[in-house]
């Protein structure tokens, strides 16, 4: 049996599993293969160059996938703006109907965009409060982003053991769990937390499919949960990244009380993606959750998902049902 959601019903997809967007890792190839698998794979937005590559990335995915997939757009803080609203115009012309957002409060200038042209939009959230204001503003779906993650975790550092529950007695829209999630047993217990699916980031980058040098997906195999840096605290931006050489370049200057500009050619998007296409895992810091403790192989999407989904019905079927007593 599958697993139906009001996420599944909503969007359209077999699984309630949803790829995150990644930057540098979110292309074609990527999305289409989690796409095909029966999940929702996204496309991320600005790791292509320009609008006009967004559109063509779009067309490139469409002709790699006949089932749905998406495209997300995250606004931060930053001193050169990327021109987000070519970014979102290119959205609406390609007829794309999902979008996943992230990012800081400007981005509701590009949901009022996309609203009126019937796109689905999946907004993650690192706070309950973030949660509720996004869904007054009319989003359909809300992802919401426990500290386990990578990336961005917000400043409140609540877990998802907790976040997500909290968040679901309080959002009546659909909820996606996101943060620490790669197995069906974090799958079953996204469901019963409150969550109606996943959304998944590092774990599809250890996939075959996953456009990045094997030399990461090794790593992320052989690393454990504590395998992990948060950067940025001092700053008021914290992000979770991989530990190796820079993120702990980064971590001693900040605890010396370094300003940004003395960590910022360590930390450059461009140095990141160098490493993630040479396999120097150690050239530029990378995006990686503590979840990489849960990832043993490198599957493909089709096995990963089918895996995930299988023992989730298991668990819930068998070991769950198994507990009660008349």
């Amino acid at each position: 049996m599958a697993l139906k959601t009001r996420i599944t019903n909503m969007l359209g997809i077999e699984h309630p599993i949803v790829q995150g967007g990644m930057q540098w890792v979110g292309v074609a190839e990527m999305a289409s293969a989690v796409s095909n698998a029966g999940g929702l794979g996204i496309l991320t937005a600005l790791t292509q160059p320009t609008p006009r590559a967004l559109a063509e990335e779009i067309e490139r995915c469409r002709s790699m996938t006949d089932k749905p997939f998406g495209v997300n757009l995250t606004v931060l803080p930053s001193i050169n703006p990327p021109d987000y609203r070519g970014y979102t115009q290119a959205i609406i012309d390609s007829g794309v109907k999902i979008v996943e957002t992230a990012g800081t409060p400007a981005v509701r200038e590009f949901w009022e965009m996309m609203q009126p042209h019937g796109i689905r939009i999946l907004h993650k959230c690192t706070a309950v409060r973030h949660a509720l204001s996004a869904e007054r503003a009319g989003v359909d779906i809300v992802s919401i982003d426990g500290f386990e993650c990578a990336g961005h975790p917000g400043e409140d550092d609540i877990p998802g053991l907790i976040l997500i529950p909290v968040a679901a007695d309080k959002v009546k829209i659909p909820l996606l769990a996101s943060g620490g999630f790669g197995d069906g047993r974090g799958l079953a217990a996204a469901l019963v937390l409150g969550a109606e699916g996943v959304n998944m980031g590092t774990r599809f980058t250890a996939t075959v499919e996953a456009p990045i040098h094997q030399s990461f997906k090794d790593e992320m195999v052989a690393n454990d949960e504590r395998g992990t840096e948060l950067i940025f605290r001092s700053y008021r931006n914290t992000a979770r990244v991989a530990k190796n050489e820079v993120s702990q370049q980064v971590v001693a200057a900040e605890r010396e009380g370094k300003p940004f500009e003395a960590v910022a050619d360590l930390v450059k998007g461009a140095r990141g993606r160098e490493g993630l296409a040479s396999g120097d895992t150690n050239h530029g810091v990378w995006s990686a959750g503590m979840v990489q403790g849960l990832i043993h192989d490198v599957p493909t999407c089709a096995e990963l998902l089918s895996r995930m989904v299988a023992d989730a019905e298991n668990i819930i079927r068998k070991r769950l049902t198994g507990m009660l007593t008349d």
